[in-house]
Order: structure tokens, then C-alpha cells, then sequence
């Protein structure tokens, strides 16, 4: 059995997505950014925090889904600022788009949407039977071990990962699925918000690479250079950010240097929480090693 238990009180991915409110509808991160790239920020940050900025806004409801691109690389040394637009507030669904910037230019786009809950249909794929959590391995330790610190394993990402699949920057062959259980490093209190915010951070670390599976590739091979390009959640039923949750990954298509990943996000009692859907620019054999993304 492998033991790690969550460290108890607020912990360091909430104080490093936390937002400063500059006006009504502006907020603002400061640096330290999480890296995402030799030089860029770690496009799941960006698309946390304009998440954050949007929930500050609204009175009612919780996030159902969320639409997104990213536009240009994030700058580590400088604050992202938040403009937040009050689309709509409707009786039954908020909506609300967010443009971050930095240097005067927009570098992500989302728009998102609140829903008060309401009685309906009610159906879920099942949960694919995998090992528990702890049978298996800390990403981090194995990746130390062997000197390789890939941006999911990295301690500044917040996040504990155990893959069940083959570990992606010690990819052999193919294959068609990648699954792994993530959760927040520490505590995170009972907002809702904070755990979507903290959902939509995770969110981005592991999928890209599930295109790259499909050829025996990982993001973290030294020729690899991409990035998400656009990016969509809808959140089906709460779930906490800091509790065990299975992410089970695929890739229907890839085609143009763009590949199309799915992921399914599933509580440990099994039921279907959050789909995540995105669409990313895959690019081998393009840079030398010594540029390649950490």
C-alpha cells in the first residue's frame, strides 16, 4: 500500500490560483507562475484563475461548463490580469466571459456558465475498473528517481498523480487509453468553486499526451513542441479537487499536427463528475534537445 495522505489546512494550489479583485470586474495574478514551457505559463493556471475571476462575479448557481482558447504563451515574469464581462443573469443560468492579458494583449479567451441545480434526467457512463490509488506508485517520487520532472509530476503543480497506465516520459509503445487518479497536495476547504477552479488546473496537465499515446509518443519526449490550443469542461456533478479522482484519457483523432483528446473524470465512488474535451498542436522533430519542455 503507498501511503501520502493530504496535508491538512488551505494549501499551496489555492494560495498560488488565488486572485487579487483590482475593480468590480478585474482581478489579477502576480508571479510566481507555474511553467508550463522553457519560457511560457502553464496554460491550466491561466484557465483556473479566469474560471476563479468569473465565479467571483456571480451570486447563484454553480459552473457547469466552460469554453475556451488559448491565444498566445503566457509571460512567467509578469502579473496576468482578469477582465471579467457579466454576459447575462438569468433566472436559471449565468453567464460570464473572461479575457486574460498581459503586456496590453489578450492571451486566453473563456467563456463560462452557471447553473442553479434543478431535478432531471439522470444517466453516467460507468467507471472503467482500474487499481486503487493505493496500489500504485507517486508520479513525483519515480519521476525524481529517474531525474525526470515532467510539468504533471513537478511539486509547483498542487497535485498528486498515480498513473495506472504506462508512466507517458517512459512510453515504449502505443496505446489507446491513459488513465491515472489525481488530487490536490492539500486541503482545500468546501467552496465548490475552489474545487472546479482546482479541477480545471488538473485538468490540462496529462491530456495532450493522450493524442501522443496513440504513436507511442509523450509531450515530454526532448523533439516534442506544442500546446493546448482550445479547451472545454462541463461539470456534471461535484466533486472534490483534494479527494482521489480517476482521469480516464483518449484520442479519437489527430490529423494536421492537431490532436483531439477526451478525458473522463470520475469520483472514487465511481460515478462520472466532469467531461474535458480539447484540441492540441502536436509537433515532433522540430526543436533540439536542449530546448525541449521540461
Amino acid at each position: 500500500m503507498y501511503r501520502d495522505p493530504v496535508s491538512e489546512g488551505f494549501g499551496s494550489l489555492e494560495t498560488l490560483l488565488d486572485l487579487e479583485q483590482i475593480e468590480e470586474h478585474i482581478f489579477r495574478s502576480s508571479p510566481p507562475h507555474v511553467r508550463g514551457g522553457t519560457d511560457r505559463v502553464y496554460g491550466g493556471q491561466v484557465a483556473a484563475q479566469s474560471l476563479l475571476a468569473a465565479g467571483r462575479t456571480v451570486a447563484e448557481g454553480a459552473v457547469h461548463s466552460l469554453h475556451s482558447y488559448f491565444l498566445r504563451p503566457g509571460d512567467l515574469s509578469v502579473p496576468i490580469v482578469f477582465e471579467v464581462d457579466r454576459i447575462r443573469n438569468g433566472r436559471s443560468f449565468t453567464t460570464r466571459r473572461v479575457v486574460a492579458i498581459q503586456h496590453g494583449e489578450a492571451i486566453f479567451n473563456l467563456q463560462c456558465s452557471f447553473h442553479r441545480a434543478e431535478p432531471g434526467l439522470e444517466h453516467a457512463d460507468a467507471m472503467p475498473e482500474v487499481p486503487p490509488p493505493e496500489e500504485l506508485p507517486d508520479a513525483a517520487a519515480i519521476a525524481l528517481e529517474g531525474q525526470r520532472m515532467p510539468l504533471s509530476t513537478r511539486p509547483d503543480s498542487g497535485l498528486q498523480l498515480r498513473f495506472v497506465t504506462e508512466l507517458p516520459w517512459e512510453r515504449q509503445a502505443p496505446g489507446v487509453r491513459q488513465q491515472l487518479w489525481l488530487r490536490a497536495a492539500s486541503r482545500l476547504g468546501d467552496d465548490p468553486l475552489v474545487h472546479a477552479v482546482a479541477l480545471t488546473f488538473a485538468s490540462d496537465l496529462t491530456l495532450l499526451d493522450a493524442a501522443a499515446q496513440r504513436h507511442g509518443r509523450s509531450v515530454s519526449d526532448p523533439d516534442f513542441a506544442g500546446a493546448s490550443l482550445d479547451h472545454c469542461m462541463w461539470f456534471h456533478r461535484p466533486a472534490r479537487a483534494d479527494e482521489w479522482l480517476l482521469y480516464d484519457q483518449r484520442s479519437p483523432a489527430a490529423g494536421g499536427a492537431r490532436g483531439l483528446n477526451i478525458g473522463s473524470i470520475y469520483r472514487r465512488d465511481g460515478v462520472l463528475a466532469v467531461t474535458v474535451v480539447q484540441e492540441g498542436l502536436l509537433r515532433f522533430g522540430r526543436r533540439p534537445k536542449a530546448e525541449a519542455t521540461a
